[in-house]
């Protein structure tokens, strides 16, 4: 795997060539898998037989793991993401009363709201600039930090802070020394945020956290809270990302974007079709077979660190047909896409990421109906990681030049 991460997209295909799954050699010479065609992904997420435990992480238990390794969070911070069975179970259901239909719908006016807001911010940085503006800065960030800050009851003044240091924690291009220096400032920052929440309690999800408790009265363990914020805080990058692949795929498919237009597609489809076509995360670490597991015609030795490979699964023309490189808005196998997982994982924040983009995109081309690329796509810096697809700026003109 790249550590500098760039475009999969050439990549997977090449690998989806040769299987459905793949071995891998992870940053530091880490022997892993990935599993990268849609029913074998599928199939993986799902099987009883796989793990999200770092204590079946046969090489990290063997000591082979250094610190500062940067994929090492994901698999060591303690939380819903990296829990199984009843731990899994008990954690989820305390962080899923905030992502229930009702409660997300409750939101709705709050993410119109910014999201008009933010959008006054764009026109004002482009007015104040070439007539351009870095719409992932302006709009695509602060929209799903924003609302998943309030959920959290996380003060507006950490918000960037908190984006830079998540940024941190998923790039795989990033020195030892500055994973353990972005752990210590994120779980500290967190820390902080769950003190204040301790101390003064309120409509918020990290209030909620701390005052529940289990019938048998046990709380949510300190290093379960600090984790599991963590992971929320970090889930804004998979909408952030999102929209920013959307309005980069319908400013280069200018015919998909006048379907929606007319009528003949709407703004869930083009976020259904972003999702297979180019999911805002491509490889996600890590899960662990608990037995040597057939998977995809290809065995996967118990204890390996194995990578859900979403955008290659995404493009796979076993599932998507011979097409699935196309981007296509009226497509009718797009919703059987895994982009945002499977199985007992499968993403809590789902409803509330689509109905974000979708809020976010029918907002910005009504009110920017000619907005386009300032730069051309191939051009735009990439994450510096394998797991988050998507690039780094996305600089747009507003209007047409004059």
């Amino acid at each position: 795997m790249d550590p500098a991460g760039g475009c999969p997209h050439a990549d997977n295909a090449r690998l989806l060539a040769e299987g459905a799954v793949a071995s891998v050699l992870l940053p530091g010479g880490v022997e892993g898998m990935a599993v990268l065609g849609h029913e074998a992904l599928r199939e993986f997420l799902a099987h009883p037989d796989v793990a999200k435990d770092a204590r079946h992480f046969a090489a990290l238990q063997a000591g082979e793991i250094p610190d500062g390794w940067p994929l090492k969070t994901f698999a060591t911070v303690q939380g819903m993401t990296t829990a199984d069975d009843a731990d899994h179970r008990r954690l989820r259901s305390l962080v899923g009363r905030a992502f229930t239909a009702r409660r997300v719908e409750e939101l709705r006016p709050r993410v119109e709201e910014l999201a008009g807001r933010l959008l006054d911010g764009l026109d004002r940085a482009a007015a104040d600039g070439d007539g351009t503006a870095d719409l992932r800065r302006h709009f695509a960030m602060p929209l799903p930090m924003g609302v998943i800050g309030d959920l959290l009851g996380v003060d507006p003044e950490h918000h960037d802070r908190l984006h830079h240091l998540s940024d941190r924690i998923v790039s795989t291009d990033i020195a030892p020394a500055d994973v353990l220096a972005a752990n210590r400032e994120l779980v500290a920052l967190l820390g902080a945020v769950a003190q204040a929440r301790t101390e003064a309690p309120g409509e918020d999800l990290t209030s909620a956290l701390i005052l529940a408790r289990e019938e048998d009265g046990d709380r949510l363990g300190a290093h379960e809270l600090i984790g599991t914020l963590l992971l929320i805080i970090a889930g804004h990058e998979t909408t952030l990302n999102l929209i920013t692949n959307a309005v980069r795929a319908l400013c280069t498919h200018p015919d998909q974007l006048a379907l929606v237009r007319e009528g003949k597609a709407d703004w869930a489809d083009v976020v259904e079709e972003t999702l297979r076509w180019d999911s805002p995360v491509s490889y996600f670490p890590f899960r662990y077979p608990v037995r040597d597991l057939p998977v995809g015609g290809t065995v996967i030795p118990r204890g390996t660190p194995v990578l859900a490979g979403y955008s290659a699964a995404g493009r796979d023309r076993s599932a998507h047909g011979p097409d699935a490189d196309r981007f296509d808005v009226t497509r009718t196998t797009g919703t059987r896409h895994l982009s945002l997982g499977h199985g007992p994982h499968y993403c809590l924040g789902a409803p509330l990421a689509r109905m974000e983009a979708v809020i976010a995109l029918r907002a910005l081309f009504t009110r920017f109906p000619d907005l386009g690329l300032a730069v051309p796509d191939a051009e735009l810096p990439r994450h510096a990681s394998f797991v988050g697809n998507s690039v780094r700026a996305l600089p747009v003109r507003l209007r047409p030049s004059t």
